[in-house]
């Protein structure tokens, strides 16, 4: 009976000690490198998975070490990860698998894609790592390139071009990249119109006949419909990759088609400025009127701030700010994101699904930075308390949804944590990089790569490693400890300022891609030349239809070469603006606003600023007003020689 307050003396002080060391210290430079090397480290244990074990097939099996065809049977996460191999610097394989690319691959095939998974994937992976390996500026110049990778990103893009030929402008969700859109799907128009008719009309799809067999017409609506349903994701997120690919190959057609597509569902949204999350390309007609942030609709608003980034185009900046403005009063519940109906703003769904995790980075973007703080906290919670995001968590019960338990490796809140460092430097986020190592590491790590986690409570995987792991989930993780390091890479200490796309690609902000319409009233600039409504093959009209308030290009001319692509002198220029820039400010040498003819006429004279618009004391581009019920009217980006705050 003596020893018991003894024992309970050591127990306290072991308590105690055990307690003090359990609790991690925050991470400092030299963790943050050997943490970044432990990145590294995932990269290569899964890309060598799947070259070894997959490679040509698209993506890996990593638990029973073999591949699969999952989108087009193209070496789809080779193509993936390109942008990631020069990131890391890794000259060799990244001119390896350049060539090889260049030598071998081919879109002339009889499949069907999705639209959008072939342009953030495959558009964006190639158009990517055109830009690195054809500028010397880059550091990753191939010695062999001779633009494959941007005429194999033409070609893809012209057979992905039919899907947009509808009466809305909003493209099919699929093409088939051989033969063009489906049969039955080019079959609705007759299918709607024998519904308009009462079910009698002569329908080419019957010969000219008159169809009268109600149970009949029932049926193949019910089975057309279907393919005809677009999500507003899927629609409103092709901008950045068609639009950059008509800036390199002088086809403006690629960018018009995009940007009627997000005119044709921003034509269509609510009164309260909401949009649904699921659309019908022919009618138009919201066919899932749940509004949100996360699934089906997440990267429609991300990109109406990006493309004017990239673009500097106006009439994106305003639909994001009238966007997020209604996001922000409708949909925000401090700090989660809930569902609503479009119209009536009723909630629906208080789930906070996995994909809304980007939503706290593209608030960083756009400057709004104390809701983005608090909202990264709650969606970090999730992931402490299961080790994982599971794709719906429940926000009235606060437990996994049931029926959404798993996590597929997604990386949208490893990009909002990195944004969210490089804006704030809070080590708060090297802590929370730290642990979804950890949780990666132990749970995900399987022989060949990482796996699918079929249920976040159990942590059991599933054999199946999605390209965007290596594309986005490792890159958003290296770039955050490269950082904390003292950053050596392409992003933060290359020779441009870069758009990273929802694939996590990278696109420069470079003169040949901003400057489209910039006058060439300055020494060395690069001068965009022969209009593409000069070029073979192409037809473009100035006529537009007016719909819903909104205006829809209606005439290209395909018939020249609808799924070929003729060859082509190439654009050779370093991307570097050589001369002096009278008249410009830096916003302006890089895109982000631009002159018009009467700056030009002028360019001699003092450039007027805005009186009252300041810049926001953070390292990345933004939109300047942090309130967040608005979004300022411009967007700047900061020039600093601040080794600490370099722009992205």
């Amino acid at each position: 009976m003596k020893a018991c307050p003894l024992l309970i003396f050591f127990i306290i002080i072991f308590s105690s000690i055990f307690i003090q060391f359990s609790v991690a210290e925050s991470v400092g430079p030299e963790e943050a490198r050997k943490l970044r090397d432990e990145v590294r480290d995932m990269f290569y244990h899964a890309f060598g998975g799947y070259m070894k074990h997959a490679f040509p097939l698209d993506e890996l099996r990593p638990l029973t070490c073999a591949g699969e065809d999952s989108l087009g049977g193209y070496a789809l996460t080779l193509i993936d990860s390109l942008d990631t191999l020069a990131l890391l610097g890794d000259r060799e394989q990244f001119a390896t698998a350049v060539e090889w690319i260049g030598n071998n691959l081919r879109f002339d095939i009889n499949k069907t894609v999705s639209v959008f998974e072939t342009t953030i994937r495959v558009l964006g992976g190639l158009l990517s790592a055109h830009l690195i390996a054809s500028d010397f500026a880059t550091g990753m110049r191939v010695p062999s390139y001779d633009d494959q990778l941007l005429n194999l990103s033409e070609d893809l893009a012209l057979r992905l071009l039919p899907a947009f030929d509808t009466p809305t402008g909003i493209p099919f969700g699929s093409v088939n990249l051989l033969h063009g859109v489906d049969e039955n799907e080019s079959k609705a128009r007759c299918v709607v119109f024998i519904m308009l008719e009462k079910f009698r009309c002569p329908c080419p799809a019957t010969g000219g006949h008159l169809i009268t067999h109600v149970t009949t017409i029932i049926a193949e609506v019910g089975l057309r419909m279907l393919k005809h349903i677009t999500s507003t994701a899927g629609g409103g997120t092709l901008t950045l990759e068609f639009g950059v690919l008509s800036r390199l190959t002088n086809n403006t057609v690629f960018e018009q088609v995009t940007k009627n597509a997000v005119r044709g569902i921003w034509a269509r949204r609510s009164e309260i400025n909401l949009v649904g999350a699921h659309i019908n390309v022919f009618t138009g007609e919201w066919t899932q009127k749940d509004a949100g942030i996360g699934t089906s609709i997440d990267s429609f608003y991300e990109y109406l701030l990006k493309a004017y980034i990239l673009f500097g185009e106006e009439e994106y900046l305003f639909m994001f700010r009238e966007a997020y403005k209604a996001v922000m009063h409708y949909l925000y519940n401090d700090p989660w994101y809930v569902e609503v109906n479009m119209n009536s703003a009723a909630i629906v769904w208080p789930l906070f699904n996995s994909l809304q995790a980007f939503w706290p980075g593209l608030q960083v973007l756009a400057g709004d930075i104390d809701p983005a703080i608090r909202t990264h906290n709650a969606f970090f919670s999730v992931w402490k308390k299961y080790g994982f995001t599971p794709e719906g968590f429940n926000l009235a019960t606060f437990t996994v949804q049931q029926g959404q338990k798993s996590y597929p490796l997604r990386p949208e809140l490893m990009e909002s944590t990195y944004l969210l460092y490089k804006a704030t430097r809070d080590p708060r986020y090297l802590d929370a990089g730290r642990d979804m190592i950890t949780s990666l590491q132990y749970g995900a790590r399987c022989p060949c790569g990482y796996c699918h986690i079929s249920d976040v409570e159990s942590h059991k995987q599933e054999d199946h490693m999605e390209s965007f792991f290596l594309a986005e989930t490792v890159k958003y993780l290296w770039l955050l400890f490269d950082l904390a390091a003292g950053p050596d890479n392409l992003v933060e200490n290359g020779p441009y300022k870069y758009i990273f796309t929802t694939e996590g690609h990278l696109l420069p902000i470079t003169p040949e891609i901003a400057l489209l319409h910039e006058h060439c009233s300055y020494f060395g600039a690069f001068c965009k030349g022969n209009d593409a409504r000069h070029r073979p093959g192409i037809n473009i009209s100035d006529d537009h239809q007016e719909n819903n308030g909104t205006r829809f290009f209606t005439s290209w001319d395909l018939s020249n070469s609808p799924f070929k692509t003729k060859s082509r002198q190439s654009l050779s220029t370093s991307g570097l603006i050589k001369g002096g820039c009278p008249g410009l400010t830096h916003a302006q040498k890089y895109g982000i606003s631009y002159r018009d003819d009467a700056d030009a006429i002028h360019e001699g004279e003092p450039t007027n600023h805005q009186e009252g618009s300041e810049v926001q004391s953070q390292p990345e581009v933004l939109v300047t007003n942090t309130d967040t019920n608005s979004v300022s009217n411009e967007i700047k980006v900061e020039d600093t020689d601040d080794d600490t705050s370099k722009d992205k």
